[in-house]
């Protein structure tokens, strides 16, 4: 089989797995179809260096992971930094600490998570992150990635990564706050 024959058969078959994959790692399907675009791109750019030790669809997975990465570092560099005087005030005391309320959900976690209104919600309040602090959520959180991991691809410390996760939690909680547990 030749190259050309290959790839034209990788992009029917791995096509639509590979959008999924990247609309879930990214949240935006136009950039997810321009990321698998450049996924075959460099697949057939170094196709030649692919040695069928693994199965086509885990390459490409690679590829798009790489692709991924290097689009979050450079959306995560390119960002202003968020300013966190809408929880703090100048003295560096909590604005609002009904952020700090318990909700006393314990008993009602696994019915939660099964409900799709929340579900619902809980979508809206990461996308309405600040990318800067979605990018690394959804990879330490949702991808699972390692905090040295999440650290290295997107160029920042670990320290840096904790802060952001820290923040991230809050905005979150605050969000589900105001647009779930308040009308429930």
């Amino acid at each position: 089989m030749t190259k050309n024959e290959a790839l034209k058969n990788w992009i029917e078959q791995y096509s639509e797995s590979l959008l999924r994959r990247s609309i879930f790692l990214l949240s935006d399907k136009i950039e997810a179809e321009d990321i698998v675009q450049e996924v075959f791109i460099a697949a057939f750019s170094s196709y030649d260096s692919f040695e069928g030790k693994s199965k086509p669809q885990t390459w490409l997975n690679t590829i798009l992971n790489n692709k991924v990465a290097d689009f979050y570092r450079k959306k995560y560099k390119s960002e202003p930094h968020i300013k966190l005087d809408h929880f703090f005030d100048e003295t560096g005391s909590w604005k609002n600490d009904t952020v700090l309320n318990d909700w006393n959900v314990s008993n009602q976690e696994s019915e939660l998570l099964d409900n799709q209104d929340f579900n619902k919600s809980l979508e809206d309040c990461i996308e309405d992150l600040p990318s800067r602090w979605k990018i690394p959520m959804k990879m330490y959180y949702l991808e699972e990635k390692k905090a040295p991991e999440v650290s290295q691809e997107l160029d920042i410390s670990t320290t840096n990564l904790w802060k952001i996760l820290q923040r991230t939690r809050m905005q979150l909680r605050e969000c589900l706050e105001i647009n779930w547990f308040s009308k429930s």
